[in-house]
């Protein structure tokens, strides 16, 4: 297992070989700085922390800024962990980048998927509204109806779908495979769709 940290850069689509039509997600894959190594003997297990993009360094906690200034590296926007099955090749302030993947294998995504914020029960959940459209009940349309429990027991059950916010919740898309690699410009074309909105950071994992 290994990974690499990437940018939601667009959708679009190509041609394969045989003619057909893909729809892809175009993604910036790396390059990654490795800001961390982590070893069986000290963690107990083999992983890199590999850092993305660039912050400035008054947006960063102190304790993350002694960490790159440590290893004389760029702050970076955002910081991963992902677990390598061997780790000795690597040394921190190496880049890992998207030949790390190959044309035509299956990976995983995880995103943030896109916030739809505060929802009514009709959106959020798919209710199907209470009354009709006459006899006056024209602000009951998208309303949830009752939501207690009668006299016993006094009380609304823990878990019960309501008005809330919708979205902006880490979603893991598997088997997605990649369809063509372009190295010189670090993108990552993946056939289908990511979660999360265009300009979002994603983890692209290999299995």
């Amino acid at each position: 297992m290994s990974g690499i940290i990437g940018k939601k850069i667009a959708m679009t689509s190509v041609f394969d070989a045989q003619g057909d039509l893909i729809p892809v997600t175009v993604v910036q894959a790396g390059p990654c700085k490795i800001v961390s190594i982590r070893t069986v003997e000290k963690n107990g297990y083999n992983g890199l922390q590999l850092g993305f993009g660039e912050k400035k360094e008054k947006n960063i906690p102190k304790p993350v800024i002694g960490q790159f200034k440590k290893n004389n590296l760029t702050p970076a926007a955002v910081l991963r962990e992902f677990k390598f099955s061997s780790v000795s090749e690597f040394k921190i302030g190496d880049e890992v980048k998207v030949d790390l993947f190959s044309e035509g294998e299956k990976i995983k995504v995880k995103g943030k998927s896109i916030g739809k914020g505060f929802q009514g029960v009709m959106k959020r959940h798919g209710f199907g509204g209470v009354g009709g459209t006459s006899h006056g009940q024209s602000d009951r349309l998208r309303a949830p109806g009752s939501i207690g429990a009668s006299s016993y027991p006094s009380r609304v059950f823990k878990g019960q779908k309501m008005a809330g916010r919708k979205g902006y919740e880490n979603v893991t898309t598997l088997n997605l495979r990649v369809v063509k690699i372009i190295p010189e410009q670090n993108l990552i074309f993946i056939k289908g769709a990511v979660p999360g909105p265009v300009n979002s950071y994603v983890d692209l994992i290999k299995p």
